[in-house]
């Protein structure tokens, strides 16, 4: 019998963190600052689902409610077969699970300062699923043109430096 356990997903299930989904306008939108890790109260048939890689989070976030932390609009597809006997909500709110000082810090940055808190990614953390969630500030236009000027230059960067180490 093989040493290397594998949980079907074809990727050693020794490595630490394997991603699920992935909020890819995030950083487009927003300024990310400091990171959190949160666990997720899900049902069974959204496991089976996020294991079948039908988790969508594009219009995610997260809010504050009488001092817990919910996630709102992350959607997560039921399969047919699992969820026969339970009417599938796929963008039910979900309780995200943190430490307390970790929510009351939390609490204080967005009613106090202003910052809103958005989803970042889903993965997986051995056999459970978290949530990256970060503490963000929203962009501006101009915000998110300097952003694309710094990342062309920063591609073209690359390409001069590739070019230069090739030819020398």
């Amino acid at each position: 019998m093989s040493k290397n356990k594998n949980n079907g997903s074809g990727k050693d299930s020794r490595d630490g963190d394997r991603t699920i989904a992935v909020n890819r306008s995030a950083r487009h939108d927003y300024h990310l600052e400091d990171r959190y890790e949160a666990g997720i109260a899900l049902q069974g048939w959204e496991l089976k689902s996020i294991r079948a890689g039908r988790m969508n989070m594009g219009d995610a976030y997260a809010l504050v409610k009488k001092g817990e932390l919910f996630l709102f609009g992350a959607q997560i597809t039921p399969l047919s077969q699992a969820s026969t006997h339970v009417v599938a909500d796929d963008r039910r709110t979900r309780k995200l699970l943190l430490h307390r000082h970790e929510i009351d810090k939390l609490v204080g940055y967005v009613e106090r300062e202003g910052y809103t808190l958005i989803p970042t990614r889903v993965y997986w953390k051995g056999n459970k699923v978290k949530l990256e969630l970060a503490l963000a500030k929203g962009k501006q236009s101009h915000d998110k043109r300097q952003a694309a000027k710094d990342r062309d230059w920063e591609r073209d960067r690359q390409r001069v430096m590739r070019r230069h180490n090739r030819d020398a």
